[in-house]
Parts: structure tokens; sequence; C-alpha cells
């Protein structure tokens, strides 16, 4: 299709002047420019969304570029993040700090430009987006919890009256569309009536494989009808020819504003790299540079010089920026009301600076539960309820479950349910500003849903699953240790120990598989009194997320009158107990969880054979690993060279905790449908196999000439 400078249409708003026209027409040429010059990249999509972007930084969107973290600014998602520069380009046009520069330097060593936007690394960027999806589940979550947020600090206020009130807004491609977690997070958007979160969808029908025919067509429009959002539907594609109707959109825009009720959704025909003349509406225009003669050809359409490159008039940059003054003015609008609720809000503004600040009160760990020394003992996931129902004075905190709330013990009892109140159950009461959240079967929305609410502000958020079902999270949870978010997943029936539910349901590799991930850490606790202290060392972390794996059988509450105190925990491990005389072999036995209460048998068995044995309980890989040398030294003498690993998983990442002469009590097969206690018997976590396992790492330690101690 060949295209001429007159066929480029646009129907301005009132306030749209030349410059504005101009601007967006930039937009295009910088995304063009910046693609081009690195080699690889997405340029067609941010130069067909760019009258939709500049509409919504320079109007429909409530920020101010001055102030990034101002609490009261709407919140802006680019789901789509291959289109980083959609995102880039404005916030440079906005002031948010990003230079020419730094679109020249897109996709490239130490830039401010990466690939797809980082949380934390470019300012302005309130989400890491690029696995397409999270954007979405991310948006809802945010919405979720700017209403939990207001219900917190000003829940009297009449709609649109309160200095908490804001919007989300999200743009998302058909790949976002495509990915199952997009359909988990809005159809659970839907049911909860998040009328503070808007979603303009990229209707361009063209993915890196081209026409998206070949793999969708269903409407999409009718899909999120049928979830119960508000749709529009708004077209660029005429009969006449395209036409970009700016003020039709920005008037969709308005009425999803305007709806308070239920999120909204437009859909907006597109095509991708308009007015690219040959690679408009191509596959190839979506994930790669254009070449030089198509971009030169493009610039000839809108009008520029081919032979400049990232050429920006600073009359339109000076037009742009005059976004700062109207954020400004926003700003100081907002803070009249904020200033004014504060006044008259003593003890809720108290509450709000601590949100602010992640900071739990003076004194509050000293209201969690500490337990008795019981033989037949508690299982952690009751331990951890037990801690969720000492944290109910502190309301930041909230969360719940993937529909499995009574085999999780997420649920803090007598607190209301974060719900509609058209959607409440006999079982489940409560209100829009409620505090125990059903996520429905959907844990992979879940998770990025925690995401988006450890993003918008102060609150600490928990989710709930079986540990085998981290594997539909775990997309979030990575994202949530790349972005360094505070969020906790209760993960429960940690181990073949569950039992009858069978191998489908018995995580065997998913402990490994978590370790794994860089920055999260994964804690899996002994008995009671260590669930406590996990608890505790989780919610005084405040810069990365952290799994519980807790479960579901009982766990014997060890005495800490004869053993070490639980708190030893937040250090990863400890040394749980020492038996035996100091002039015996030794020998170390490291375990986790359930099977920490093995080792403590197998080590008394162990002293009466004439072989100490130390017992380390570790928790917490990560926190151990974190500690210094000496301690962890202290812990795991080095000259100790006979040690026993006994985790009920695969025995990934134990040799180098035991060493070449060590032995890992592990299980590198899926298990069986039983009960739990005969499951460990003919799997071998038994204290006779520890045992063996521990004179055989003995003999091994000895017979290299080297002796377990010297």
């Amino acid at each position: 299709m060949s295209v001429t400078e007159a066929q480029v249409v646009q129907t301005r708003p009132e306030w749209w002047t030349d410059l504005d026209a101009k601007a967006v027409d930039t937009v295009r040429v910088l995304a063009m420019d910046a693609v081009q010059k690195v080699g690889n990249g997405h340029p067609g999509t941010a130069m067909s969304l760019a009258p939709l972007a500049y509409l919504v930084f320079q109007q429909a969107l409530r920020h101010d570029p001055s102030d990034p973290n101002w609490a009261g600014r709407d919140r802006f998602v680019l789901s789509n993040g291959h289109s980083s520069l959609t995102l880039y380009i404005q916030l440079y046009y906005s002031g948010y700090g990003l230079r020419l520069e730094d679109l020249e330097a897109l996709r490239t060593w130490g830039s401010l430009t990466p690939g797809h936007p980082e949380h934390g690394h470019t300012i302005g960027v309130e989400t890491t987006t690029g696995p397409l999806g999270q954007g979405v589940a991310n948006a809802v979550g945010m919405a979720m919890a700017a209403r939990r947020e207001r219900g917190l600090l000003d829940p009297d206020a009449a709609p649109g009256a309160s200095p908490f009130d804001h919007h989300i807004y999200a743009f998302a491609s058909d790949g976002d569309i495509e990915e199952g977690i997009s359909h988990e997070a809005s159809s659970l958007a839907a049911h909860q009536d998040l009328g503070n979160l808007i979603v303009l969808y990229d209707d361009n029908s063209i993915s890196i494989e081209d026409d998206t025919n070949i793999a969708k067509s269903e409407d999409v429009a009718a899909r999120y009808e049928a979830y119960g959002w508000h749709v529009q539907r708004v077209s660029w594609r005429t009969a006449e020819g395209y036409h970009e109707d700016v003020p039709t959109l920005a008037a969709a825009f308005e009425n999803a504003r305007n709806n308070t009720v239920q999120p909204s959704f437009i859909a907006l025909r597109t095509i991708i790299a308009w007015p690219a003349p040959d690679a408009q509406n191509t596959g190839a225009a979506h994930g790669a540079a254009l070449g030089e003669d198509e971009v030169r050809a493009t610039k000839e359409v809108l009008g520029f010089d081919p032979d400049r490159h990232f050429d920006v008039d600073d009359k339109v940059l000076a037009r742009a920026r005059e976004v700062i003054d109207r954020g400004r003015a926003a700003h100081a609008a907002w803070q009249q009301e904020f200033d004014a609720w504060a006044a008259a809000n003593p003890q809720r503004k108290e509450f709000y600076d601590r949100l602010r600040e992640r900071r739990l009160p003076a004194g509050w760990a000293d209201k969690l539960p500490e337990f008795p020394a019981d033989e037949k003992g508690v299982a952690t996931r009751k331990a951890s309820e037990a801690v969720l129902k000492a944290l109910i004075p502190f309301p930041e905190i909230w969360g719940g479950s993937a529909d499995l709330a009574g085999s999780n013990n997420t649920t803090m009892k007598g607190e209301p349910s974060f719900i509609p109140a058209e959607h409440q159950t006999k079982e489940f009461p409560g209100g829009p500003y409620g505090r125990t959240l059903h996520f429905g079967i959907r844990e992979h929305a879940m998770g990025s849903i925690l995401n988006g609410i450890a993003l918008h502000g102060g609150t600490r958020p928990y989710g709930g699953t079986f540990l085998v079902f981290s594997d539909y999270m775990r997309p979030a949870v990575r994202l949530a240790a790349l972005m360094k978010l505070p969020v906790t997943y209760v993960w429960t029936h940690d181990s073949i120990g569950l039992g009858e539910d069978g191998p489908t349901h018995q995580p065997i590799e998913h402990l490994a598989a978590l370790r794994a991930i860089p920055g999260l850490d994964v804690v899996r606790p002994a008995d009671a009194n260590e669930t406590t202290v996990a608890w505790r060392t989780v919610l005084e972390h405040t810069d990365r997320p952290a799994g519980l794996a807790l479960s579901r059988q009982n766990l014997p509450t060890f005495d800490r009158s004869e053993y070490a105190s639980a708190e030893g925990v937040a250090k990863g491990g400890y040394v749980l107990a020492d038996f035996g005389d100091t002039d015996d072999e030794h020998v170390v036995l490291i375990a986790t969880g359930s099977e920490v209460q093995l080792a403590v048998e197998a080590a008394k068995t162990l002293a009466t054979e004439g072989i100490a044995a130390r017992v380390v309980s570790m928790p917490c890989v990560e926190w151990f690993n974190a500690q210094d040398d000496a301690y962890r030294q202290q812990v795991l003498p080095p000259n100790v060279r006979a040690r026993v690993s006994i985790e009920a998983g695969i025995p990934l990442g134990w040799r180098e905790f035991v060493g070449e002469a060590g032995e890992i009590v592990s299980i590198d097969h899926f298990g069986a449908s039983a009960a739990g206690a005969r499951l460990f018997e003919e799997f071998g976590f038994t204290v006779d196999h520890v045992v063996a396992a521990a004179h055989a790492s003995v003999a091994k330690a000895a017979s290299d000439g080297l002796p377990s101690e010297q």
C-alpha cells in the first residue's frame, strides 16, 4: 500500500495544535531511528500507538513528572513491554529525566532504555514488563491495592472525592490478550468491580508470526463483555482509509473514567507501523528494524528530513514538556485535599506514613505466637495460621489463597473478605474494602496480582496454594524477585508427606527449582516455632519476595529448653543440637522441614554408636549463604567432612553443603498415592536410612586418607 502525506489523516481535540501533531510524528521517527541504530527491537507498535501514548501522557494520566513517586498519581502499565519505546519516548517528552541520548542508547549496555521496561531502573516505569500478560495482571493488582488503601485511609469519602482515588491505565497487545494469565486476571477484575482500571487493547492483528488470524479468531471485545467489563470499540480503520480519530479516543477514556463500577476495556483498531509505506501491517514491523530505505520513505511521508536522525524540534519538546506544569498544578490541588484529610485524620495519617515506609509499628513481633513443646506437634501450615491470626492488628498485611484457604490456612479468621457486596457469601462476608483475598483457581494471576499490590503502595500481600502449584506461579515469582518486591507466598503440602493425593500433588523438584531463582528466599521451617520466626524474618525484609514451604502433616514441636532457640532461623541455618562426646568421630546432619525430626532421632542413635552427630536445621539456604564465613563455618565446621543432608526433594543443590564425602538422602523420582508416613518409609526417609548414610559418609571421609575430623 502506497502512503502519501495527504493520507496521514488525524482528527484533533480542541487543545491539539500543530506542535502536538508534529510531536506525535516525531515519536514515530524516534522509534524508527532508535531501533534502526541498534539493529533490533520493536518499532511498529510505538509508531502506531504514538497518538494514543501522547494523548494519555499529555491529558488522560494524572501524573507529576517532577515527582514520579507522588502518591496521588495515576499508574501507567505498558503490558506490551516489547514496545518499550512507547513508554520511553513519553518519559523523555514528559520530563522524567530520560534524554535524547538515552533513546539513542536503546537496548545497549548500561543504558536507561533496556529492551523491556524495568521497574527501579528507569524513573517513571511502574512495573517490569516484557513477559506478555504480566502487566495486565499487575494492573489488576494495582487497582485492588488502590481500593484497599482507600478503604484503610479514607473509607467514608464519596466516590471520586478522596485524595486516594485514582486510576490504573494499561496498554495491552494481542500477545497480552492471548496469554492465559490475562484471562485469569481479567475475569477476577470484573468480578471485583474494579472501576478504577482502564485497559487499552491495541487491536492491530499482527504478531511476530505476522497476521494473528493464523492463531486467533475470537472476538476479544465480546470476550471482555462476557467477563463483565465496560467495553468500548474505537477503530481508526475506516471505509475512507486510516483515520487517527483522537477526539473519539479521548471521549472513550472519559467514559471509562466516569464508569466507577466496572473495569473498562477500550479496543482500538490500529495499523502497526503506520504510516510506513511498505512495512505497515506486517509481522516484520513488529519485531525488527524497518531498514534504511523504509525509514527514509516514512520520514518523507511525515515531512521529516530523511538524512537527519533523532531530530527533535525544540518547540515540539517545549510543547510536550508543558505537561510538567499541568502535573505540578494537579499535584498542588491534590496536596490541599491531602493536607485537609491529614489534619482531620491524624491517626490515619500516622498509618499512612507507616505504609509509605513499609514500617511495622514498634513491638509488633511481640504479638507473634510461641508454641510449647509437643511430641505430637502441629503442622507448620497450622502454625502459619496462628501467626496470621496474631498479625490481624496490622491491616497492611493482607492476602488469601487460590481457592485453597481451608488447606493453606491463609484466612485471618473474622476478617472481612475483599469483595463487592453482590458477591459476598454466607461463608465469606465482607465488602469492597475487605482484607481476605479470594483469587479463585488462578495461581498465575494471583502471583502477578500480588506483584501489582506490592508495587502500588506499602501494603504487604501474601498468597497461598500448594507448593506443587508454584509451577503455575513461577513467571510472576521470578518477576517479583527481579523487582525485589516484598511478596510472601504461602506454599503448603510441601512434600510426599501430603500423602494420598499422589504424585500429581507431591512436590519433588520444586524446592530446588525455586531456590534457583536469584533473589527469592525459600523457607521450609521444621516446627511451629521455626514457622513463627520465619514469618517474622520475612516481614522484616522489604526488598525481596519469600516463599514459605509448609507441611500438611503434624511435626513435633521441639523443646527449646533442650534444643537451640528457633531464633537461629533468621540466619537461615543453625545448630539445633549436638549429640555424643567430643572425642568421638563426627558427622553433621543437615535437614529442612519435616526431615529435621529424622535427623534428631538419627543423631541420638549415632551417639549410642560412638559417632558424635550435630543436627543443623537449614530452613533457608538463601539466608544462610548471606551470613559471613565465620558464622557458616561455626555451623558447618570445615574439618568435619562427614555430612548428610536430608530433604524430601531432589538432591540438586545439597552437594554444595555436604561435599564429596557427604551423603544426600533425597528423592529423585515421583511419589505415589498412599499415607504420608508410608511414603516416607517406602522412599527411604527413615531413621535407619539416615543412620546408614551417616556411617557411609564417615567411612568415605576416612577412606581417602582424610578423617572426618582433623
